[in-house]
């Protein structure tokens, strides 16, 4: 950007409870292989390439996976990692970021997303981006991205597009005229048809001055505490005064509320990578209609319409047997079938109280 420097911040602070065996406390799902030959943290900031450089990415992630960020993100300067010491949810992480950014470039441009989705192809990614960050930065509107929905799901919170604003290269820019959280079927089915509803894809961009001015009117509390971790500057501050925060959602504490909301259809493929059953839209089938993912071989007879996902150099066998999900990790093998992938967090609830050395 010409007159505002664009930074970028990673939210990294997930559990990927969905994602159990492979998942767990201590390797959570952004530091998997879920989605190709890379972790997935690693696939997100090399998706900003060309746009955001290594010194202006900050990620946020929990104080125990800081030495995983430092082993697949090397270029990533150290103290652009900030590490909650426990999870709060997205606000006090957009509220940190945003605090420490302004310290450094008050006038400056933020893009802030997930740290596990996918998104091809990564080209179109960034120059919807670009527009995006031009947006914030003339307008001072804070912006969202939306997906066009292609089914009625009842997983995601839903945008409601107001009035076309106006248009830039890589990005059609509407006001929003309401957010929605996750509806029932029914309500999803309406969606869908009005065409005026998108996904809401986590996805922000918004100016350093314009969230800060934001965080003050809808969320004082937690910019008042991010603001005295600052000043002290010492972790026995933060320590105190973190796990205090309000553990609520960027979206309802701050998007839902404010004045001044655009959102940004996207026009590239997405995907937030929620269950194992995502796995096929991010993942060729074999003839078979088998998806393997994670390294790991797949040997199979008389097998069809599976997910298998294991660790490089060891090979899941499948034998007549039909729609599962199969996951080896560790010490650890889940078998289900395709239609209870979400269910598999009530496992993890179970283990939690009977052994929680495995999660």
């Amino acid at each position: 950007m010409s007159t505002h420097e664009l930074y970028a911040v990673v939210m990294a602070g997930g559990s990927g409870t969905r994602f159990w065996p492979a998942s767990r406390k201590t390797l959570p799902k952004q530091f998997l292989p879920i989605s190709g030959s890379k972790v997935m943290i690693r696939d997100t900031v090399d998706r900003l390439k060309g746009l955001v450089p290594p010194e202006r990415i900050l990620v946020v992630t929990g104080a125990v996976h800081a030495p995983l960020v430092g082993r697949h993100l090397r270029k990533l300067p150290p103290e652009n990692v900030l590490c909650e010491p426990v999870g709060r949810n997205t606000t006090p992480c957009v509220a940190w970021a945003a605090a420490e950014i302004a310290r450094r470039s008050p006038a400056s441009v933020q893009i802030v997303l997930p740290s596990d989705h996918v998104i091809r192809p990564p080209a179109k990614f960034r120059r919807t981006l670009a527009a995006a960050a031009e947006e914030a930065a003339d307008s001072g509107a804070l912006l969202t991205l939306g997906v066009r929905p292609t089914f009625p799901s009842t997983g995601y919170g839903y945008i409601e597009c107001g009035d076309l604003l106006h248009t830039r290269p890589g990005a059609a820019v509407h006001e929003v005229s309401r957010f929605v959280e996750k509806p029932d079927s029914e309500r999803a089915e309406g969606f869908l048809r009005s065409g005026r509803f998108l996904w809401n894809a986590g996805i922000f961009v918004w100016s350093t001055a314009s969230i800060l001015a934001a965080l003050r009117e809808h969320a004082a509390t937690t910019l008042s505490g991010i603001e005295q971790i600052l000043r002290a500057g010492d972790d026995q501050t933060l320590a105190r005064v973190w796990p205090n925060l309000p553990s609520v959602a960027i979206d309802v504490a701050v998007m839902e509320k404010a004045r001044s909301v655009r959102v940004v259809p996207i026009e590239f493929e997405w995907s937030d990578v929620g269950s194992w059953t995502a796995l096929p839209d991010v993942h060729p089938a074999d003839e078979h209609a088998h998806v393997i993912a994670g390294g790991a071989q797949l040997l199979a007879q008389d097998a069809s319409n599976c997910i298998a996902y294991g660790p490089k150099g060891e090979i899941i066998a499948l034998l007549g047997v039909r729609d599962l999900v199969v996951v080896h990790s560790g010490k650890v093998t889940l078998v289900i079938p395709r239609e209870r992938a979400q269910d598999v967090r009530a496992l993890v609830a179970e283990l939690e109280k009977r052994d929680p050395r495995f999660i």
